[in-house]
Formats: structure tokens, sequence, C-alpha cells
């Protein structure tokens, strides 16, 4: 038995490595985005996890494109993903945040948007302690115009993050977005 998972190899499968299912899924991957990003090829060592992961994040949420991001900064760098960190902090720019905002979101220290910094404490709570103990940050929430059908939103969206954390946390793939850079010490 390994002591260390980082012994275990987990390689990149290519297309012609998957099933029939996923390769599709590649070709349509490859079609939207230009590339098949290395932590989805990494789901298709499973016949179905890549199409069921899919499946998952492209649910209709209550939250917009920078609220997602945001949710989606915050539970990385709490689990400490350099794959997701570098891929949302990409995808948070494309989305209209600035580099300076995007730090400030994965340190969950927003001082320049009341709303989101209260998504923000939320997300870093509920994952923090395992949604345990969270009633001061979900007043903050509710105050800030968030719904009940919006926690339930929030909690899928950090279970949809933690799994590709969770996963390039164990299998150390090669990153292929620009490296996010690092926060201060302090931050978290």
């Amino acid at each position: 038995m390994y002591k260390d998972c980082k012994m275990i190899h987990f390689n990149v499968p290519s297309r012609e490595e998957v099933n029939p299912a996923n390769q599709s899924i590649f070709d349509k991957l490859q079609s939207k985005l230009g590339f098949v990003p290395n932590l989805y090829a990494t789901m298709a060592h499973s016949d179905t996890g890549l199409g069921n992961y899919l499946q998952l994040q492209a649910g209709k949420t209550s939250f917009s494109n920078k609220e997602k991001e945001l949710i989606n900064l915050v539970v990385s760098e709490f689990n400490n993903c350099d794959y997701c960190r570098a891929a949302h902090t990409a995808i948070a720019k494309m989305n209209g945040f600035s580099e300076d905002q995007i730090l400030d979101l994965r340190a969950a220290q927003i001082d320049w948007n009341p709303k989101y910094a209260a998504l923000a404490r939320l997300s870093l709570a509920i994952v923090a302690s395992k949604g345990q103990n969270v009633e001061t940050e979900l007043e903050s929430f509710y105050q800030e115009g968030y719904t009940k059908g919006h926690l339930v939103d929030l909690v899928i969206a950090i279970a949809d993050k933690v799994v590709m954390n969770y996963l390039h946390n164990i299998t150390q793939i090669p990153v292929d977005f620009p490296l996010a850079p690092e926060l201060e010490a302090s931050a978290l």
C-alpha cells in the first residue's frame, strides 16, 4: 500500500485512450474551448465520471457568473488546489474581475462589495466547518438579499468545486492554465 498518494502516477489520457462516450465529450470540449483541460481529461479515466460531472457543472443556478467564480475561488483556495485556482483565476478575469479583486475573492476578504463579501464569508465558513456553526455568516448572507434557494445552490456549487479540488490534489496532473499568483501568508 502507498503511504504517499503522490507516488501514484496519473496520466492525462488522450482521446484515443478513453471510451467512445468520453471521446465525444473531448470533441465537444475541443470545439467549445479550443482544448480539453487536463483535469476534465483525467476524469475520463472513468467511463461515466466526466459526463456526470459536466452535467452537474452545467446545472442551472441562482448565482451570476461572477458569484459562481467567487465561490469557485474561495473553495479552491481553502482546498489548496493549484489547478482550480489557476483555471478560475482565468475565468474570473473573463467575467470582469480585476487581478486585485481576484486576490480578495480567493482570500474571502472583500471590502468593495458587501454582497460578495457575505457570499465569500459563508462559502469559506461552510468549507472550513463542513457546514456546522455558520449562523453568523448565514445571517449576513440573508441580510444581503440571498435566499434559502441561494443557500441550496451554494452547497451544490461548493460540492462541484470540492470534486475537482480533491481530484487534482490526489492526481497532481499538470496545470494547463497560467498559474495563479500566491496570496500573502496572512490572507486565509
